[in-house]
C-alpha cells in the first residue's frame, strides 16, 4: 500500500494519493479542516452519513495515518507575542546539528523547515519585543548566520491552489 502525503491548505486538506480515500472521507477531512472541534453528529451531517459510520471512518483515517492530529489555530498576539519574524538560518561549517537543536529547544520558534538553497532552515519566530528577538538570535549567531524579516501582515493565508 502506498503512503499518502497530506497537505493542509487552510479550509481543505488535499491528499496527494487520492485513491486511498473516497468522496466521503474527503468530506470528513474538509469539515475537520474548517473546525476540528465539530461534534460527531455535526461531522456525520457534513458528510451525509450516520454518527456511527462517521466514527468508524474517522477511526480508519487515523489508523491509516491520514489524520495525524486534531489541532487548533492560536493567535500568538492574543498570548502576548505581537511580533512575528521569518528567520533564514545558515549554520557555520560543522554546526548544522547544534543549530537544529537550538531551534528545536527555543519555544519562540513556532515553525521551522529544513530547505535547499543557500540557507539550511527557514523558521517562523514569535516574540514580545525587538529586545527578545535580539536575545534569541544572539544565541544562534555564535553558530550560524541569520537573515531576519519581520512579518507586517499575512494577506494570503494557506489556501488551496487553483483546481
Amino acid at each position: 500500500m502506498k503512503a499518502s502525503r497530506l497537505i493542509n491548505l487552510g479550509e481543505r486538506i488535499v491528499v496527494a494519493n487520492p485513491e486511498r480515500i473516497d468522496e466521503t472521507d474527503q468530506k470528513l477531512l474538509d469539515a475537520l479542516a474548517v473546525n476540528a472541534r465539530l461534534s460527531l453528529k455535526e461531522l456525520a451531517q457534513a458528510a451525509g452519513m450516520s454518527s456511527p459510520s462517521a466514527a468508524e471512518r474517522l477511526r480508519r483515517l487515523e489508523e491509516r495515518g491520514i489524520i495525524r492530529a486534531f489541532t487548533i489555530d492560536i493567535d500568538p498576539a492574543a498570548l502576548g507575542y505581537p511580533m512575528q519574524a521569518i528567520v533564514r538560518v545558515r549554520p557555520l561549517p560543522g554546526q548544522l546539528h547544534i543549530v537544529k537543536k537550538l531551534i528545536q529547544e527555543t519555544p519562540e520558534f513556532i515553525e521551522c523547515d529544513k530547505v535547499t538553497g543557500d540557507d539550511c532552515f527557514i523558521a517562523r519566530l514569535v516574540v514580545r519585543s525587538m529586545g527578545e528577538l535580539d536575545g534569541i538570535l544572539d544565541k544562534i549567531a555564535e553558530r550560524a548566520e541569520t537573515n531576519t524579516s519581520m512579518i507586517k501582515s499575512s494577506p494570503v493565508k494557506r489556501r488551496l491552489p487553483p483546481v
